[in-house]
């Protein structure tokens, strides 16, 4: 029964012509261009903060007995 009701409404939208297409506010090609340009900004942004890691040799931590959550993955370096 759902199916007819469904399937006769799509016949009646079928038969109702040519729809009128929503307006944009820029051509098509100014659109896509504007989200290239925005993801391309992002990727840049991205990108930038790349070097962070590589500012500073890495320090290792020391293993403190006396921390409220212990570092389980300590590799036999504590106490």
């Amino acid at each position: 029964m759902l199916s007819q009701q469904i399937a006769t409404i799509i016949a009646a939208a079928g038969e109702s012509g040519h729809e009128e297409l929503a307006p944009l506010i820029a051509p098509p090609f100014v659109i896509g261009a504007s989200m290239f340009a925005v993801l391309l900004l992002m990727m840049f942004i991205t990108l930038s903060y790349s070097n962070l890691g590589k500012r500073h040799e890495a320090v290792k931590e020391h293993s403190d007995p006396h921390r409220q959550h212990p570092n389980k993955h300590d590799h036999g370096q504590g106490h």
